[in-house]
This record gives C-alpha cells, structure tokens and sequence, in this order.
C-alpha cells in the first residue's frame, strides 16, 4: 500500500475548524491585552462583589479596571498578583471606596480606570448593515440569474421555465415517434391531422381553418397518453412542454394561477408547440355550489382564460391526459377548448401482437410465437405488455440463455397475473391432492360446456400471489360481445373447484374465495346492469363510477329493490353451482385420471388434459 503524504502547514485552508478555533484564541487573548494591560498571563478567578469591597477596604487591591459589566482588579496575595473579576452593579460610592482605600502604606493608592467601548459613526453603521449586505444580495441574485440564462441559453434535455414548474424538451431532444407507439391506431390517426397542421400552415390557413386548441386523451391507466404526447411533439418537430396538474396546485393561493399564466406566456414565445398537462383532473375538477378548494378552482378559472386568450394561429396545441373524463368540469370540454377527445383504450389481439413486437426490437429474442402470448395477455394495457417483455428477459438471464423464448414470455405472464413460483412451498400430499381435484374441477366444468374458454393450462405449484393453483384459459380469439349464456357458463365454471371438493371429499375449504368473488360479481353485473335478469327485464338498477380507475359501482334503486337484487344474485349463482355439481358427478372417471396425472406431473398442458378426457369418452 502507498504511503500517504503527510501535508504541511503552508496548505493548511482557513476552512479547518481548528484552525479557526485557535485564530479565535489568540484573537482574544490579544483583545485581553488591550483591554487589560496589567493582566499579563495570570489566570483570572471570579469572586463576588462583596469580596471585591472587602479587599478594597482592606488595602489589598492595587489596581481596578472597568469594563462593560464586569469589573477586573489585582490583588497582591504573598507578594502574587492575583486577578479577579466580578459583576458591575449600581454603586454610586465605587468611586469613594477606591480613592479613600485604607491601606497599611499611605503612599498606596489604588489606579483604577473605566474602558468605554468604541462606537463605530453612524455612516459606517450604515454602511456595514444596509449597503454591504445589500450589494452581497445583489451579486448573488447577478449571478445566479446569470446561470439560469446560461442553462436556457444552452438547452439541454429539460431545464425549468419561470414559475410555472413545467419541463421543456427541446425538438431536437424529443426522439419518440408514431413508430414506438403501437396498438393505439385510431388515436395515431386522429393525432395526425394536428402533426400536419404543424408542419404546413399555411394549407389550413388558405382555407380558413385553425388548429384545434386542446385534444384530451382518456383512457386507463398504461395505455399510452404520455408516450403518444411525445410522440406528437417528436413528429412536428416541436417543443414540448410537459407538467402534472398537481403541479398548479399550491398551498399558497394564486400560485397555481400564476403558473398557468407563466406556462402559457413561455408557450407563446416558443411557438409552435406543444403543451401536455397530465393528470388535468387535479385542477380541472367540475366546480360545485358546495365549499371547495379556492386555490384550485381559481387555477382552472385562470386555464380556460388562457385557452380562450392565445390564437389558434400560432400553433400551440394543449394535449391532457386524464383517467376521470367524467370528473371534468363542462366549461373545460366544450369546443374552442379541448375541441377532440381521443380514446386510448385497451389494446385489441392484433393491438397487442404489435405492442410486443415494438418492445421485442429491444430484446433479443428467438422466433416468438406472438398468437400465443397475445391471446394470453387479454385485457393487458401497453405498459403491462412491456413489463411482460422486460419479465421475459430477465427470465432468460436466469436460465443462463441470450436470447428470449416463447416460454420464457408464457412464464412472464404468469408471474404478472398470479406471481413468482414459491418455489419453498411444500403441500402435504392431502393438500396437493385436494388442490389437483379443485383446479381439474375448473378444467373439466369448461372443457364440458359449450361458449367456454379452452383449457390452456393447469399447475398445482403455489403463487406469491397465494394462489395454491390455478387454471388457465385462453380464447382463441378476441370477443367483444358476450351473450347471457357465455358469462351463466363463466359462473358455472368458477364454482368447478368448489364442486370437485364437494363431489369428492365431501367437504369444503378456503381455496375457493377468489372464486366466489368473481362469480359473484359476475352475476350482480347480470342482474343490475346488463339486463340479464327475466324478474328486472332491460332496467339499469347499479351506475359505474371512473370506469377506467377499476369501476366502482353504485345502486341505483331503494332499499327494497337492492334486498331483492340480492336474492336474484344468489338464484343466479345457486343455478351455476349446481350445473357444475352435476357436470363432476357425471365424469368422475375422468376427474379421478386428470387429478393423478396432475399431482405427478404438477403442471400440465391444455392439450395433455383434453387427450385424458377424449380418451376416457372412448
């Protein structure tokens, strides 16, 4: 090892606390000098002031300063000098003591004197405590204004504007096009008129038309809103400013309207441009004759004047993004506003196939199956599928390969919708039998119905999610449409399990709660909602708030209505237990084969499952 150097005492930086602190010292003992000569280097003892008039009377000191409310004086104690110090008090006859001192010699006089504190002039005063810390404020705010106008001057890949907390990219900074956005082909194409407008004018202009002042993009969550934002921006080759809408809102109130004039200021001198507020049901929130928050209705009074005040001529598009369209106050939807609201939905079959091939350029991979993973994936949002794909990779890392596999993708999808393998679990063999009849249940109840999912896979290997097992099925094909007897049949189909512990061990256990809950939100949605029920006909009896933030649903009928819902919803459900029950009693044979061959092998396929129940019908 390297022998360190050690330095030496002309680098010392005044920075160095001990430094400091030994400056001080001296300081001070040099200050002590002046101010008490007679001192020298004798250590200073405290005493009270009676002490200090008794050696007084006595003859005994010979000296005494005064200063500021202390008072230091030397007596003489075996040929020593002492120095003490005590407190100034009121003492009108001070002066007397010390000049009528009794002393043994009566040459002996006490010296004492009085130090006044130099007071600086009233300029200098000023000057040190108005103009100096003045000007030092001044060069500070020099220059770091100086910094700022360097930073914007320089651009780079954002950089803050004004007040208004928005990011501006640059055009050249902005690299996303319509190619990296996929499965979103209707917004693409109604987003493109706008690029157009940006890039040619002038072609709109002869003609009279102006540009569409605001697009609002609505849709679940992970669908796209931001990356088809930037996307837009990327195509025009324009700036992009970017902000939440819980940016506006601030504690203090007109702050969050000063930054919507501050942001649209900045848009207008940069334009043409593009302005996305995401999340813009923070502010935009329906306004109420109820209390409300002051602040944010005054920022959103302040947003529809600076949209109704820039001309559409300049080129300045405000893009929003928001999953709560319904929440919106009117004022702010109306045309001359948000003119066009663009649905960004989840992705359809075909939408998902390109959705993995976009993130799958990023990945190497071997000749995916993409009809497989696609089919699987149903109900998948943008940003789900390329977590999948990131999954996939990180997967054949593990498995030591360089490339990503059909497997490794259909493992992905597992580990997204049910979890990691718990690969510590161990299931005693009455638990991983009464587990193999309860998934086999579900398989054979849909491989023995008509308008069901096929069987795509069976595993008895536990979940992270807590799943024990589970059964998977995949359409073989994208459905928009679902009549009454295809979702009667998705019910009879999650009871399967319960009715295979029923029919077999005669008994039942806590494996089957998530089951329960489907099939009993399934069958409310019949009953309220879909117009499913014969007793209800076509009557809306259930609303659904913020569809794309899960749905949560409200009953729209009294309290009688809604203690009849109830029992309707149980008939429903009753009826698709007991189909169920009698499907399992029918083909027990083949139950009884698929369970064994499950427990031995504890993941089988679709196919394995649907050659045990074709053979056992021979």
């Amino acid at each position: 090892m390297e022998k360190q150097k050690k330095p030496s005492n002309s680098n010392i930086s005044v920075q160095n606390p001990y430094v400091g602190f030994l400056l001080g010292i001296l300081i001070v003992l040099f200050l002590n000098g002046l101010l008490f000569p007679n001192i020298g280097n004798n250590r200073i003892l405290s005493t009270d002031y009676v002490s200090f008039i008794e050696k007084v009377d006595g003859g005994k000191v010979k000296n005494v300063v005064i200063k500021s409310n202390e008072i230091y004086f030397t007596v003489d104690e075996d040929g020593k000098n002492v120095v003490y110090k005590t407190g100034l008090t009121n003492d009108p006859q001070l002066v007397d003591r010390l000049l009528k001192a009794d002393s043994p010699n009566e040459s002996h006089k006490i010296t004492f004197n009085q130090i006044v504190p130099k007071e600086n002039s009233p300029i200098l005063n000023f000057f040190l405590f108005w103009v100096l810390p003045g000007l030092i404020f001044y060069i500070i705010w020099r220059r770091t204004s100086k910094s700022i106008q360097a930073r914007i001057g320089a651009g780079g890949n954002f950089m803050s504007i004004g007040n208004s907390g928005a990011k501006i990219y640059a055009e050249s900074d902005i690299k996303t096009t319509f190619a990296d956005v996929a499965g979103q082909d209707e917004a693409k194409e109604t987003l493109t008129e706008i690029v157009d407008f940006l890039h040619n004018p002038a072609k709109y202009a002869e003609v009279g038309a102006t540009l569409p002042k605001g697009a609002l993009l609505v849709g679940p969550p992970g669908t796209g809103k931001t990356l088809i934002a930037r996307a837009v921006a990327g195509e025009a080759k324009v700036p992009f400013f970017a902000i939440s809408g819980s940016e506006f809102v601030q504690m203090f109130v007109g702050m969050g309207a000063a930054k919507v004039r501050d942001l649209f200021k900045q848009a207008g001198e940069k334009a043409p441009c593009i302005i996305f507020i995401d999340e813009i049901d923070a502010i935009g929130k329906r306004r109420d004759t109820g209390m409300g928050n002051d602040e944010r209705e005054q920022t959103l009074n302040q947003l529809l004047t600076e949209m109704d005040g820039f001309d559409g001529q300049k080129g300045v598009v405000i893009l929003a993004a928001t999953n709560r369209p319904e929440s919106l106050d009117k004022a702010l939807l109306r045309p001359g506003r948000f003119d066009r609201r663009v649905q960004m939905e989840l992705p359809d079959l075909e939408g998902r196939k390109a959705i993995l091939a976009v993130h799958l350029q990023k990945v190497k991979h071997d000749d995916i199956d993409m009809d497989i993973v696609a089919r699987a994936t149903a109900g998948s949002s943008g940003a789900e599928l390329a977590n999948i794909v990131n999954e996939a990779a990180l997967r054949a890392v593990r498995m030591g390969r360089k490339y990503v596999t059909t497997s490794d993708l259909e493992e992905s999808v597992e580990t997204v919708l049910a979890g990691a393998q718990k690969k510590n679990a161990v299931l005693s063999a009455d638990e991983k039998k009464l587990v193999a009849y309860h998934e086999i249940g579900h398989a054979l109840v849909a491989a023995m119905q008509t308008h069901s999912a096929p069987v795509h896979k069976i595993t008895i290997i536990p979940r992270t999610s807590g799943a024990l097992g589970y059964t998977m099925q995949v359409d073989s094909g994208e459905h928009f449409l679902l009549d009454r007897n295809e979702l009667f049949n998705r019910i009879v189909t999650l009871t399967g399990g319960r009715s295979a512990e029923e029919v077999v061990f005669g008994a039942v256990t806590t494996g089957a709660s998530n089951d329960i809950e489907q099939a009993t939100k399934l069958a409310r949605a019949m009953v309220t909602r879909y117009g499913m029920s014969e007793k209800y006909d076509m009557m809306g009896l259930e609303t659904v708030n913020n569809a794309y933030l899960g749905g949560d649903s409200s009953l729209a009928c009294s309290a009688v209505t809604a203690s009849d819902i109830d029992r309707e919803v149980l008939r429903v459900i009753k009826d698709a237990h007991a189909k169920a029950r009698d499907i399992i009693t029918g083909h027990l044979d083949v139950m009884h084969k698929a369970a064994s061959f499950l427990i031995e092998k504890e993941t089988i396929t679709g196919e394995e499952f649907m050659k045990i129940v074709r053979d056992a019908e021979k």
